[in-house]
């Protein structure tokens, strides 16, 4: 059964595996640990049989939030953890008080789109070569006012 819970400062070695699996410019353990210590974050992970499969973070400025980081192993895509991942921390923002979350998606990727959409999210914006390795634009996503 998956487990959505925090993300705690023993599970930054295996989300910072994944990120590495994932990502063209990974983030650092150190940079998950500085996230997870900072008080103004919400960093999620699913965990499955004590193994963590993928995590979710996003920074908190007064009522707005930015999700940072959305990965999921890549053996474990298509069983529904990043919706699992998104619904629960849509849902922590909610009780505390965001009125307005944004993210960045490379706009090549269809199947994150896809899940935002579903979730509520809007594409309200473009930005131009914000991606790097390969080069791409990113489409801004909004989900609230």
């Amino acid at each position: 059964m998956i487990q959505i819970r925090e993300m705690q400062v023993r599970d930054t070695n295996a989300v910072a595996e994944i990120e590495r699996q994932i990502f063209s410019q990974p983030w650092s353990r150190q940079g998950f640990l500085d996230a997870v210590n900072l008080g103004n974050t919400v960093f999620l992970v699913a965990e499955e049989n004590n193994r963590i499969i993928g995590y979710i973070g996003m920074y908190l400025a007064m009522d707005e939030g930015e999700i940072t980081n959305v990965a999921v192993a890549p053996v474990e895509r298509c069983h529904g953890v990043g919706g699992m991942l998104l619904t629960e921390l849509l849902k922590i923002a909610e009780n505390k008080g965001v009125a307005r979350i944004v993210l960045e998606v490379r706009a090549s990727n269809d199947s994150a789109i896809r899940l935002y959409e579903r979730n509520g999210f809007v594409q309200c914006g473009m930005r131009k070569g914000f991606y790097e390795f390969p080069k791409e634009d990113a489409y801004v996503m909004v989900h609230g006012h």
